[in-house]
């Protein structure tokens, strides 16, 4: 059964964000969903038979409107793939998911309470908190009573039901459920470019200074220790990190890129460099070109922009190991 839907919470942010819609030269009032490029909605294609079809010219008259949410998945890809490669070193893929669906758990909870408690709370911080959670969970402790893996697993089916769940309960007449939870990939809130640019500036200043350290306590914590590396420290250090950029990029983004943006490059960097930095610079690459690749796509295609976001990265990675496995000696 459908909630009826409540009154919409006193959130200056949701105002914003319909004056952008309402603003946006591409959109007439039919067309107005934040899920969309040029109307067609992020979870399903639909005819557009009123409209001209896409072109460049048209496209690059609008660079003002794209321009942002094109830099900010670029930011949040660049941010994800550099993080991801330690996260893939350490076995712990499935922890990004985790954190995704958390962050969308927390940014539900920050508007159901303000719509029903009259609590103001920023969604990023929701997400945020609800992501350091899950993060704790990941990094646990030598007693712990489950492995890590059924730890994160039990996280992810928590988050994604309550998120669903609370989801419900605060459908608004105006706006697309999943634009309230995850944000869209078509346009984004100032703030939340601006949080996703702090975000990955931090993270990569991070991995610059750390990379070999948290390359070592991620191959043989029990070595790094017995060369004196602060490895809980490390650790903690390292999944905060993870866990500020996954709730900023979900919130601006959605969670099947920022899924993607964490994971796949860091594939292709591995996949075709031997060492740690070359890995790196390869995965940022890719992890920043893609993001861009798909949002034109997606234009051009009337596609949902998130998932082609992580089906252009998704090719380049297949294709990456393709011609790995076809360029090894036999």
């Amino acid at each position: 059964m459908t909630p009826e839907p409540s009154a919409a919470p006193s959130n200056a942010e949701l105002d914003a964000f319909d004056r952008i819609l309402d603003e946006s030269p591409t959109r007439s009032p039919e067309a107005a969903d934040p899920g969309t490029v040029d109307g067609a909605r992020t979870g399903e294609v639909q005819p557009r038979a009123h409209e001209s079809a896409p072109s460049l010219e048209a496209f690059v008259d609008r660079i003002d409107l794209y321009r942002d949410p094109i830099l900010c998945a670029v930011l949040a890809g660049v941010g994800l793939a550099g993080l991801g490669v330690f996260v893939v070193l350490r076995r712990a893929v499935f922890v990004t998911a985790a954190l995704s669906q958390a962050a969308g758990l927390g940014v539900a909870l920050a508007f159901y309470a303000a719509i029903h408690q009259g609590i103001e709370v920023p969604p990023v911080l929701g997400a945020l908190g609800a992501s350091i959670a899950v993060a704790v969970l990941a990094l646990g402790s030598r007693g712990a009573l489950l492995a890590r893996e059924a730890r994160v697993g039990i996280a992810f089916v928590v988050a994604s039901a309550l998120a669903v769940l609370v989801g419900t309960r605060i459908a608004q007449e105006a706006h697309d459920i999943s634009a309230i939870l995850f944000g869209s990939a078509v346009l984004v809130r100032t703030s939340d470019l601006v949080a996703v640019a702090a975000a990955t500036v931090l993270a990569l200043v991070f991995l610059a200074l750390l990379a070999r350290p948290l390359a070592f306590t991620g191959f043989d914590p029990e070595g790094a220790r017995v060369h004196a590396l602060p490895v809980r420290a490390l650790e903690i250090a390292f999944w905060a990190f993870v866990a500020l950029e996954v709730s900023v990029a979900t919130r601006a983004l959605g969670a099947l890129p920022v899924f993607a943006f964490s994971v796949l490059p860091p594939v292709v960097g591995l996949a075709v460099s031997k060492g740690l930095f070359g890995a790196l610079a390869v995965s940022v690459l890719v992890g920043g070109i893609s993001p861009a690749l798909g949002y034109v796509g997606a234009y051009f295609g009337e596609l949902p922009v998130g998932a082609t976001q992580a089906a252009v990265v998704a090719a380049a990675t297949l294709g990456t190991l393709v011609a790995a496995r076809v360029r090894r000696p036999r």
